[in-house]
């Protein structure tokens, strides 16, 4: 990894999408730049939601000059097959604009990053907002959790380009 690094950690999704910018050094120091959600309409039909996260997320890149990708990876459950469905389209769309800039993308199972974050892999959304505050010395809880996701993403990310995690 170069001496430092920009991380995008993308919590994907086609109504709330979280994102967190970090800068990384190769002692493991990450400092948070910038952190957010971008809010898509729920009324909006889907191919308009992607082309505003496309937006979105190109606008984000265009403002930090992230060097690195880092974005939750697929996972289904069969309770749950549609939401995985819908998040593909998300991840679609990050994926299309990294690639269009040729930044490069870890893709991180949540359960990775919950138990790389917490100790558990199970972790609720509370025990990551809380695991986030800790660890990026923040005096209150990220809100909402897309924000604590796309965070601990992009720490992960981090950790992984310096080979840690």
């Amino acid at each position: 990894m170069q001496s430092n690094a920009r991380v995008l950690g993308i919590d994907p999704g086609t109504r709330v999408a979280g994102y967190a910018v970090l800068d990384s050094d190769l002692r493991g120091n990450c400092v948070i730049v910038d952190a957010g959600v971008f809010r898509l309409s729920a009324t909006a039909p889907l191919i308009e939601r992607l082309k505003q996260l496309h937006d979105d997320v190109t606008a984000l890149i265009e403002e930090h000059s992230p060097t690195h990708m880092a974005l939750e990876a697929i996972f289904s459950h069969s309770a749950h097959a549609a939401t995985a469905i819908q998040m593909a389209h998300g991840r679609g769309v990050v994926l299309l604009a990294a690639a269009l800039r040729a930044i490069p993308v870890a893709e991180l199972p949540p359960a990775e990053v919950k138990k790389a974050l917490t100790g558990n892999g199970r972790a609720t959304k509370v025990q990551m907002q809380r695991a986030v505050m800790t660890q990026c010395g923040l005096t209150v809880m990220p809100e909402p959790h897309d924000v604590a996701d796309a965070i601990g993403i992009a720490l992960c990310g981090a950790r992984r380009l310096r080979g840690v995690a």
